[in-house]
Order: structure tokens, then sequence, then C-alpha cells
């Protein structure tokens, strides 16, 4: 094994420089730091972190308009992170309908299990009753998540996500710039210990999602 040190900014950036809609600029305040394991040779999606992140401590609300505690309701469930927006063009409706593909290869045990969280980064306009109507053509089991701003910004920064408020483009068109990672959560720890990046396939998926949800490296 070789291993790698990467500023989660870097990896960030380098998912962000394809973006159209969804991409922007860097916020480099405080981003922590990761060590990254890498088989020689290996070309794979997922990027195994040898020091995971926490979990956020979030607490937002969901597509029913209820409180929604990230750490209490996910706690030792196999759990993947996105940070997105429904009016997204591109990247995010493409990674969410990836995952909701593979995820349907798995065993109705395995899909009961598993929790996949979708945090949005434009909140004003995915209300609960918004992001429910857009995820359920999607994965109806897709938790939805929004809430204040601030709030969403500061969860995302602790996984070295970087996310800016939605703003109006060049074209006038609103516009919501953030990193494109999914982060999968371990149920034996509740540690996020993978990275994807918007590259990403549904073949990818379908074949880490059955050791995700066992809590191995995929």
């Amino acid at each position: 094994m070789r291993k790698k040190t990467f500023a989660a900014a870097a990896l960030l950036a380098a998912a962000s420089l394809t973006l159209t809609a969804c991409g922007g600029g860097e916020d480099t305040a405080a981003q922590p730091v990761s060590v990254v394991s890498e088989e020689a040779g290996a070309q794979r999606a997922a990027t195994v972190l040898d020091k995971p992140f926490e979990k956020p401590d979030l607490v937002l609300t969901d597509t029913r308009g209820e409180k929604y505690d990230l750490r209490e309701e996910t706690a030792g469930k196999p759990t993947l992170v996105y940070f997105g927006y429904t009016h997204c063009p591109d990247v995010c409706p493409l990674t969410m309908n990836n995952i909701a593909v593979a995820k349907k290869q798995l065993s109705e045990a395995e899909q009961d299990e598993l929790r996949v969280v979708f945090v949005t980064t434009d909140p004003e306009r995915d209300t609960p009753s918004e992001l429910g109507k857009w995820l359920k053509g999607i994965d109806p089991q897709i938790v939805g998540l929004t809430g204040d701003f601030a709030t969403v910004q500061a969860g995302a920064r602790t996984l070295g996500i970087s996310i800016e408020a939605p703003h109006k483009d060049e074209n006038g068109e609103i516009v919501s710039a953030h990193g494109t990672q999914v982060v999968a959560f371990s149920p034996k720890t509740d540690d996020g210990y993978v990275l994807y990046g918007e590259d990403a396939t549904v073949e990818d998926y379908t074949r880490d999602l059955p050791r995700i949800v066992k809590g191995e490296k995929p």
C-alpha cells in the first residue's frame, strides 16, 4: 500500500473543476486534512481514508417537516451523505440516481439498513415539500434534509466540503456552488471512511455498496 496525504480542499477542487451550475469558488478556511490509502495501480472510484471524518452534528428538517438529528437517526447504520440541491441541472440528479439504481441491487434487508441522506445547499427553495417531491422521483427511501444555510455550511465544512450560498450567475440563474463528494459512513464506527467523487458510476456503487453496508473497505 502506498499512502498519500491530501487536503480535503484539494479533493474538493478536483471534483469541482468540471462543474457548471453546481461548481464554484473554494472555501479554504479550516479544511481538514485526510490520509488516503491507495493500492498501486488501482483505478477505483472509492477513496479510503486512513483518518476518517467524524459524522457532522447536524439537526435539520426532513421532508415530513420533522426534526432529523443526523447522528442519532443514522447511528450504527451504513450511511451515504451528499450535499446538493434539487435545481441542479446535472451533477446532483445524476449522483442520486446512480446511488438509487445501485441500491436496488442490494437485498431488501440491506436496502432497509442503508441510509442515503441528501442535504440541500439551497434551503430557501428546497423546502421539505419540494425536497420530498424531487426525491420521490428518485428513491422515496432517500432522506432529504433542509434547514438554516449556515448550519448546513458548517456541517459540510467538517467533511472538507465547501458550499456557497445560492447566487445568480452571469445568466441570471440561481446556482449553488458545492463540493460533489459522497461520504460513506461505517455502521461499525459511524465515521466517514470513504469518499466518492462525481465520476463514480452506477457500476462503482453497485460493486461497493454490499461492502459498505457491512462496514468493510470497498
